[in-house]
């Protein structure tokens, strides 16, 4: 097998997976099956190379929740390791191979647990007050390192958890704050920060001694918030110092994207350094090489911009030079680790609506792409091996080995579940979108695909609006549910989308309601014109966050094509998302660099609001109340809309559910929602 997985051979062997058992009639995809699937990640070699550990979630519908274990590849067959039981996550293998470290919330608080090798002998390491949320150990085993949240000015976590106690059992329930952020992504801010200390490890591996804290009164979260993990810092390999990515938050936290790098020493006994205070956009990921000498990390150029191109950045420690070694190189880079060779570096980017695994060559920035299809959701090198998690249109994540000119599935979790499944056939295709740009389209056939046949069509329209809807699965928009129930599926990666460029991602901005609507709109009709099976007049359109905002907008501006329309966590109001929503840097950029009051017409522009007197086609409308992002009166003012104006309409909300449907229960409740609403339309 050539080093690149082919679409053909990754389809291979997943369809094969999902061949029927002897006997057994192939039956259709579901939600129920969707929303049981294991879900593996989180993969991390052993420092020799020969084994990988990896996270795989579960899902136990009776108790409506996902459940983690640790499972580890090696010679043998994938085995569940025991010190799973009572819950286990994020795998980490002592630095010499005899441990495996995780976090465990089985003592009621989320706390570090170590075991041996094999899985056997799980004990507790830490016993701190308050949770830890991200850890890692240092080459020489003497020291841990965990983000805990606390008080800036409390001096230990025991001070933080008395003052969460004392606000708890008081009486009145009032907050007040004098700044922003009140509530990010799904909560409230309590005044907390996730803070970096050191523990000492004895020759037990338990952690002994008071925490020692590293960024004592910084105004700041590491891992940052709502979103980061242990890849928001590193620890150098001599075991003395760590470099953090960290925005200081002041009064500009909620419309600043300026990430700096800081160095600070295990010891605690000088405040935190910054690195990178000449780059006032995001500088992230930093990862250390092997021999400790250079330091590398993801930087964006421009403030204020969530969706800069990341370019790498390599500095050297000694003098402190920095260089970006891939400036020629049109993409935006999402994780890099190290090669055990010190002289490469492994990225994964999104591309031509595929995310691919490159390598990097530090010293001239050349690059090969080491993957071409489907989607690479994670990766782990040690000893000249190459492990990574990949993903595609075809099936759910498994984990594969990459060593010199072959790819090998080490990891077979979603065989049994897949097997008998019938899946619907993808293909990939191109038309002029705006300005006569090439432009990329997936179409998924429908399971019982028949030639002959006519189906009807879910058009879906991505969020972000900066991403890529292509060759990867989802658990939240996968086509292949809307297969299993006799849909084709269409989507469109529009202006603005990531993998084609930054110019391709940066045309969107300001633009939000014509430049991906041309797209769109044009990619509507190839579709039509090349695929013969789909049914033009049997067709709804569906979409989330912002493409939420553009089944708003397509209500009042391009209706015609549609017999319904599903919106989940759309903004029905631009304006009002420039007031309500949280990270305001977003609403800004978008908006022209400015605040509502600044440049209204700006906001005015696309504002779906200001058209619904055109609304006409029957809308679906979920919002859940727990988004923060996108606050729940954007959706509960739509339904007005429609409702006020007569539109065939239907709200589906959850009070205990954010920006996604992350509940088992809640999300089966979304699929049969959203099912019923299209065929009661397109039939």
């Amino acid at each position: 097998m050539p080093a690149h997985l082919t679409r053909l051979a990754l389809m291979g062997v997943l369809l094969s997976a999902s061949a029927a058992r002897a006997g057994d009639a192939p039956r259709d995809f579901t939600a129920q099956d969707l929303v049981t699937l294991d879900r593996v990640a989180d993969p991390h070699l052993s420092p020799d190379g020969t084994r990988v550990v990896y996270d795989v979630r579960s899902t136990d519908l009776a108790h409506n929740k996902g459940v983690h274990a640790i499972w580890v590849a090696g010679a043998g067959a994938p085995m569940r390791l025991a010190a799973s039981e009572g819950g286990a996550t994020t795998p980490r293998w002592a630095p010499d191979g005899k441990a495996i470290y995780f976090l465990s919330s089985r003592s009621k608080s989320a706390q570090v647990w170590r075991a041996d090798a094999d899985g056997t002998h799980a004990v507790q390491v830490t016993n701190l007050p308050v949770p830890v949320g991200a850890f890692a150990v240092t080459p020489d085993l003497h020291t841990l390192v965990v983000s805990l949240p606390v008080f800036p000015d409390c001096e230990t976590p025991a001070c933080t958890k008395q003052r969460l106690d004392g606000r708890h059992a008081g009486r009145a329930s009032g907050q007040v704050f004098d700044k922003l952020f009140v509530r990010h992504w799904d909560e409230w801010a309590d005044g907390t920060r996730n803070h970096l200390f050191a523990l000492h490890l004895g020759d037990d591996g338990a952690a002994a001694g008071a925490p020692v804290p590293l960024m004592a009164h910084f105004d700041g979260d590491v891992p940052s918030k709502p979103f980061g993990d242990d890849t928001d810092f590193t620890i150098s390999p001599d075991s003395r110092a760590l470099v953090f990515s960290a925005r200081v938050a002041g009064r500009s936290e909620p419309w600043s994207t300026n990430f700096d790098l800081f160095q600070v020493g295990l010891d605690g006994a000088a405040p935190p350094r910054d690195l990178t205070a000449d780059n006032p956009a995001w500088d992230g990921t930093p990862v250390f090489s092997p021999d400790g000498r250079s330091l590398a990390y993801k930087a964006m150029k421009r403030p204020g911009f969530e969706a800069d191109r990341f370019g790498v950045m390599v500095r050297d420690m000694a003098s402190g030079a920095t260089r970006e070694i891939d400036a020629a190189w049109d993409r935006s880079v999402d994780s890099l680790v190290w090669a055990p060779d010190g002289k490469h570096l492994l990225v994964t980017l999104p591309d031509q609506g595929h995310e691919i695994l490159a390598r990097l060559d530090v010293a001239t920035g050349a690059h090969v792409a080491l993957t071409h299809d489907g989607h690479v959701a994670a990766v782990s090198a040690a000893a000249n091996r190459i492990v990574f998690a990949q993903d595609s249109l075809a099936g759910p994540a498994e984990l594969y080995a990459l060593q010199g000119d072959g790819a090998t599935r080490l990891t077979f979790n979603t065989q049994s579940q897949m097997q008998g499944l019938r899946l619907g056939k993808y293909e990939q295709f191109s038309f002029p979108g705006w300005q006569g740009e090439k432009v990329f389209g997936y179409v998924v056939r429908p399971a019982d695909f028949d030639a002959a046949r006519k189906y009807p069509v879910a058009f879906i329209i991505h969020g972000g609006p900066q991403s890529s809807f292509g060759d990867g699965w989802s658990y939240r928009w996968n086509p292949q549910f809307y297969a299993g129930a006799g849909f084709a599926t269409v989507f469109i990666d529009f202006h603005g989308s990531q993998g084609y460029g930054q110019g391709f991602t940066d045309s969107i901005s300001s633009h939000w309601g014509d430049r991906p609507l041309e797209d769109l709109q044009k990619g509507w009709h190839a579709a039509l014109a090349k695929y013969a099976f789909l049914d033009g007049n049997r067709a709804c359109a569906l979409g989330a966050s912002y493409g939420g905002f553009m089944v708003y907008w397509i209500e009042g501006n391009w209706s015609a094509p549609w017999k319904c329309l599903v919106d989940h966590d759309g903004v029905f109001d631009n304006r009002m998302m420039g007031y309500a929503t949280e990270e305001l840097w977003f609403s800004e950029w978008e908006n022209g660099h400015a605040t509502p009051w600044e440049a209204p017409g700006n906001y005015e522009r696309f504002n779906p609001i200001d058209h619904v007197r055109a609304w006409d086609k029957p809308m679906l409308v979920i919002h859940s109340a727990q988004d923060f992002r996108i606050p729940l009166d954007q959706g509960l003012a739509a339904f007005t809309a429609l409702q006020r104006r007569g539109v065939p309409s239907e709200l589906l909300t959850f009070p205990d559910e954010n920006h996604w449907v992350l509940k088992p229960a809640n999300s089966l409740q979304w699929h049969a929602t959203v099912l019923d609403w299209l065929r009661r339309w397109t039939q």
